[in-house]
């Protein structure tokens, strides 16, 4: 039986409240003028960033995160198993903190059948305002690319009607040449203009594509954006923090904000020397800091 993800395992009030104190900062960055002028594009998390904490008590951690001054957040696939009374529950939750569900991530094999009927009314219920695939299983070749934009523009046709859009989200194999094409330009040239490209910027970058270069030759089309830097030493690649990559913010932020579209931004960290909410809050800090700079 699945628990509840909002009325089950909700934190001490002590122990959020000692949080709370520990996060001084977070009541300036929700308070300052200038945080405010910087931020006008809201900032959410992925929430697999805090992956752990989130099984453990999904209110609790959402809580946090609203505490450190996120105004969104983005539910990866395990929110599929929440029935509509659960989804409720959180949505509820949301409400009262004044954070918003941007979008989910999802499975493949939710843009299709009864998945995708639940998938939607879950997303409806959240307030999401796009559903993306994560990862798609493309089968080998660029025709296996094709029909995943096939996919992609199907549940578009069947989902925008309800007031929820599709996208996509790249990792490095949608940049990796497959017989001389990347396959994210198949899924560029062959989905609707309404279908969003979500760039991971550290996967675009190790990938060896640009990242700019690509949100300037997409114009529209990158509604959101992870922020997840990425270093080339070894023993650091993923697990650097928000800025301490070689990703080039300013040049990013320029170019989503003139012309490519952008809606929201989603940091996300795959792991980091820090515990998963300090990483958040620790690339929230640098992420804002960056903006006004």
């Amino acid at each position: 039986m699945t628990t509840n993800p909002v009325k089950n395992n909700l934190w001490p009030r002590r122990a959020f409240l000692a949080m709370g104190a520990s996060l001084p900062w977070a009541l300036y960055f929700s308070q300052s003028p200038s945080a405010a002028a910087a931020n006008a594009i809201p900032v959410g998390l992925e929430m697999y960033s805090v992956r752990d904490a989130l099984g453990k008590d999904p209110a609790g951690t959402v809580r946090a995160i609203a505490a450190m001054g996120y105004e969104g957040l983005e539910f990866y696939a395990p929110y599929f198993v929440w029935s509509e009374a659960q989804a409720k529950d959180m949505r509820k939750l949301l409400d009262e903190l004044k954070i918003r569900c941007f979008s989910t991530h999802n499975d493949s094999d939710y843009f299709s059948g009864d998945k995708l009927q639940h998938a939607q009314e879950v997303n409806l219920i959240l307030g999401s305002k796009y559903m993306v695939m994560a990862s798609s299983h493309a089968k080998p070749g660029l025709d296996g690319w094709r029909q995943v934009a096939d996919t992609l523009n199907a549940a578009a046709e069947k989902l925008e009607p309800r007031g929820l859009k599709v996208g996509y989200h790249n990792h490095q194999p949608e940049f990796t040449l497959t017989d001389g094409v990347r396959p994210m330009e198949i899924l560029a040239k062959n989905t609707k203009p309404s279908v969003m490209l979500q760039l991971d910027v550290g996967t675009c970058i190790e990938s060896g594509t640009d990242p700019v270069a690509w949100i300037k030759a997409h114009p529209g089309r990158i509604r959101s954006m992870h922020c997840k830097d990425w270093s080339p030493e070894a023993a650091k690649k993923y697990s650097v923090l928000f800025g301490e990559g070689v990703a080039d913010w300013k040049a990013l932020f320029q170019a989503a904000e003139n012309g490519g579209g952008i809606e929201y931004y989603l940091l996300e960290q795959e792991g980091s020397r820090f515990p998963e909410l300090e990483t958040a809050q620790k690339c929230l800090q640098r992420f804002r800091a960056a903006r006004q700079g």
